[in-house]
């Protein structure tokens, strides 16, 4: 494993507090976000070495990607309203910064080669169908202004993170589903406000591409799981949410499933997609391109397959109302094979595994955090 390293941080003066739709509380966050227009300072970038910026880098697939661009030999920037949630980032310098105003995104900008454009107000179902005016109004501004401050600063790359939720309902409503061509987001019907949103900015895209020039790639990135995801609060996509009911899980008991579980999909481990995110940014492909694998499976049995990674394998799904998305919905990755020859490999019981494992560890981790913080009560008290 990389050995970590401690950003420079460049704080934005505080002028508002914001925080999103569904955050969780301080006590529960490394850093609380500040919005403003003025940065303090720019870190001095050293010579000879691609400088990319990140955005969303407090997230978890931006987390891992800052990563991995510091293995490519990369001078990384990460910016976010916080940091990452469950280790330090490895950027080599850190913005705290709301990048809906557009002065603010135009200052992270400034001096990079690439930008990878992964912020956005976003999370599982749940979230997602709950919110769709406020996901909406948050990415269309970030978006718009990331893409107009990489314009203005003539960016060489320019990489930004579709989604799958692009796709109508209407092709997703059985769970024996056809893997989804790029060609298939028409007629658009997305079912929600965050695809609608996703699909906009992928025309945003190809226009500041036309119009202005800008060396744009788009992917649409397919049920990304893996380590250091969020895991619980109500913005955890399904592997993490099963992942943690299998942790929790009694030997026995039962394992709540939201719906019938016969709903299907495909995933895509986190390594791999950061792996295909840099790929087609290097690439002369501009997209939009699936991002995802095509190996389709059932809720019931990624439910029962981390059971069985977890040792319980007595447990019973007990199927419960609640947001299911579509009915079903499979990466067609024909195109990615043809533009870039790669596609992600991971096996989904060894990505699952690895993810399983931190969840249960980032689990015990809390609760011991919170074993030791009562026992220093108990003894601190004086009626004790």
């Amino acid at each position: 494993m990389r050995s970590r390293t401690h950003a420079s941080e460049i704080r934005i003066r505080p002028s508002t507090h914001v925080r999103r739709v569904g955050e969780r509380p301080a006590s529960r966050r490394r850093e609380s976000a500040h919005v403003g227009h003025h940065v303090d300072r720019m870190e001095s970038m050293p010579p000879g070495k691609k400088r990319a910026l990140v955005t969303g880098a407090g997230g978890f697939i931006g987390h891992h990607l800052v990563s991995y661009l510091r293995r490519q030999g990369y001078w990384v920037r990460g910016a976010d309203l916080r940091h990452p949630e469950f280790r330090p980032t490895e950027a080599d310098e850190f913005v705290l910064a709301d990048l809906r105003e557009p002065g603010v995104a135009e200052k992270v900008v400034e001096g990079v080669d690439e930008v990878y454009s992964l912020a956005a107000d976003m999370g599982g179902m749940g979230f997602i169908s709950a919110n769709h005016a406020t996901i909406m109004k948050n990415n269309s501004l970030i978006d718009l202004n990331t893409l107009e401050a990489a314009r203005k600063a003539r960016v060489n790359r320019f990489f930004y993170a579709s989604s799958a939720c692009v796709y109508p309902a209407y092709r997703q409503n059985i769970t024996e589903v056809v893997g989804l061509r790029e060609e298939d987001a028409y007629p658009a019907a997305p079912e929600d406000g965050y695809g609608w949103e996703k699909l906009n900015t992928e025309h945003l895209c190809s226009y500041y591409r036309e119009e202005y020039g800008l060396p744009v790639r788009v992917a649409r990135l397919h049920n990304v799981y893996g380590p250091y995801c969020t895991y619980d609060g109500g913005r955890e996509k399904s592997p993490a949410a099963l992942a943690r009911k299998a942790a929790l899980a009694e030997p026995g008991g039962r394992m709540e499933i939201w719906g019938d579980g016969m709903q299907t999909r495909s995933y895509c481990y986190v390594d791999d997609c950061v792996e295909g995110i840099h790929r087609l940014t290097r690439s002369d492909f501009p997209g939009p391109v699936n991002l995802g694998t095509e190996r389709l499976i059932a809720i019931n049995d990624l439910a029962r397959m981390l059971l069985e990674i977890a040792g319980k394998p007595g447990v019973t799904l007990e199927h419960r109302p609640g947001p299911q998305g579509v009915r079903g919905r499979n990466s067609d990755n024909a195109l990615l094979r043809a533009e870039l020859g790669w596609e992600p490999s991971t096996p989904l019981e060894t990505g699952m595994a690895a993810t399983y494992h931190w969840i249960r560890s980032d689990i015990e981790r809390r609760a011991g955090t919170v074993q030791a913080a009562s026992e220093i009560v108990r003894v601190g008290d004086p009626g004790a």
